[in-house]
């Protein structure tokens, strides 16, 4: 019966988290962002974890990047070249005006979900005979995150005065958000490992997770073309 409960809970993580958090910025920031003149570094740091908090296409990569990662050293080294990554080109696209259509940016974090549930069903050596290097893949999907959060930002053409503070406050509010979101995530993976359901379901779980892309990706590739 625990091992249901935790396998249910899992799963809502997972796949259901999209119908739960709207994606996106919600009118009171919108008004705040609009409004805003000057330093914020304190309203821009709760902005950033806020929107990881809610940035389920973001989470939805990282439980496929720590599904199958045991040991503490792994998980820290992997995120960390995704933080590398998306911090690079948060700060780089919003700092150069380096501008990236919002729809196609997020089709193609719709992908890095795709590619991290098949790659953890090991479909590159089933179907293609080689592995990808994991590390590499992690930081250059890293790199089209942080232009979905610097493409978010960008529509609100922030002044230049105090503008790199306020997007240094964004990105470490972006931190917090995913260390919060990936200790609870670590949490239940880690009491759901006890269980032999855990392998037993891991091949459902993962094909949740391409499914959960292919979902976003065509909504993604269906604003673009019709926007």
């Amino acid at each position: 019966m625990k091992s249901k409960k935790i396998i249910f809970l899992v799963l809502l993580l997972f796949v259901g988290i999209s119908s739960v958090f709207a994606h996106g910025v919600d009118e009171n920031t919108q008004t705040f962002l609009t409004g805003n003149d000057g330093v914020a570094f304190g309203p821009f740091l709760y902005i950033g974890a806020k929107h990881m908090l809610t940035g389920y296409d973001h989470l939805l990569f990282l439980v496929g990047v720590i599904f199958f990662l045991y040991r503490p050293k792994e998980v820290f080294l992997y995120v960390s070249f995704f933080t590398i990554g998306h911090s690079t080109t948060l700060l780089l696209g919003v700092m150069s005006g380096i501008s990236i259509n919002a729809f196609l940016i997020d089709a193609i974090i719709a992908l890095s979900i795709i590619y991290k549930g098949f790659d953890n069903l090991g479909g590159f050596k089933r179907f293609f005979g080689k592995q990808p290097n994991t590390k590499v893949a992690v930081l250059i999907f890293g790199l089209f995150h942080g232009f979905g959060l610097a493409s978010k930002l960008q529509d609100f053409k922030f002044e230049k005065e105090g503008l790199f503070t306020n997007l240094l406050g964004f990105n470490i509010g972006v931190e917090i958000g995913q260390f919060i979101a990936l200790t609870f995530v670590l949490i239940l993976i880690t009491i759901w490992r006890r269980y032999p359901s855990f392998i037993k379901f891991s091949t459902f779980t993962n094909t949740m997770l391409i499914a959960a892309g292919f979902v976003l990706l065509g909504y993604q590739l269906t604003g673009y073309f019709t926007s």
